[in-house]
């Protein structure tokens, strides 16, 4: 099968199942990608057609950066998704149980992007992460498990269904973050009040400009372009949390402030 029309059939399947709550079992053998090079390719036709209900591309998660989500997943290394205006929640949300299939939540540094970086400027002088910081948020990934077993499925598809993501709750940008040490801030999940977990930020990858760095290099890799304002969510510092109708979950960063989602 020619490559483009590949991409075209596993994308319309993988966007169909995201959109109908399918659980992806497998992708046919003839479409289903090899390499997690082929799997970003895939996320890309995956993204466009997923942006028309679900709003622009606002911003990006990686997962898989502390060891706590390696061993949950079983997954050895990062992965990045991105992430659409209309699922990304201000400082509180609200969202249905019905429109997951297993819903849960983690705990996260996320960066906001100061300056457009693209390969041509990044080939003349490559970014150090710390120079593309405009501010830092306190973040709750939203993810579902939409897979039969993401254990069987291979890391490629999960690329190209980006990685577990279903959205974000961002609490407000802390722009004098230059002080802050990012590897000893310290994240909290509660639910319910009580709390489930917590986490430093040198969990992530030991420091989460190390997160931001790969996440940098492998966009510029890929030929890609991170604009201005777009924010990154640099992973976990908690095992992912399930929730259930009813559920209110709470995500806090000490110095950034925290943000909470009520399950219905």
């Amino acid at each position: 099968m020619h490559n483009a029309l590949k991409i075209e059939k596993a994308a319309d399947l993988l966007a169909s199942y995201r959109q109908s709550l399918t659980p992806i079992k497998s992708l046919p053998a003839e479409l289903r990608p090899t390499s997690e090079l082929e799997g970003y390719l895939l996320q890309e036709q995956v993204n466009r057609l997923l942006s028309i209900p679900l709003g622009a591309r606002v911003g990006y998660k990686i997962g898989c950066t502390t060891p706590v989500m390696q061993r949950f997943l079983g997954i050895p290394s990062p992965c990045a998704g991105e992430i659409f205006s209309r699922t990304a929640l201000k400082n509180s949300g609200r969202v249905p149980r019905d429109g997951f299939i297993k819903i849960g939540i983690e705990c996260e540094i996320v960066v906001s992007i100061a300056e457009t970086i693209s390969p041509h400027d990044f080939s003349k002088k490559p970014f150090s992460p710390s120079d593309v910081i405009d501010s830092l948020m306190v973040g709750m990934e939203i993810v579902d498990d939409r897979y039969d077993r993401y254990q069987t499925l291979g890391i490629p598809t999960l690329i190209a269904d980006n990685f577990f993501d279903c959205g974000c709750v961002l609490g407000d940008p802390v722009s004098r973050w230059h002080d802050i040490d990012l590897k000893s801030l310290l994240g909290t999940t509660s639910v319910n009040g009580v709390v489930v977990g917590s986490g430093r930020g040198s969990l992530i990858m030991k420091s989460p400009l190390n997160a931001l760095q790969w996440f940098i290099q492998s966009m510029m890799k890929r030929g890609a372009v991170i604009n201005q304002g777009e924010f990154v969510m640099l992973g976990s510092v908690v095992e992912t949390k399930w929730l259930e109708a009813g559920d209110v979950a709470e995500v806090e960063i000490e110095s950034l402030g925290s943000v909470s989602l009520r399950v219905e």
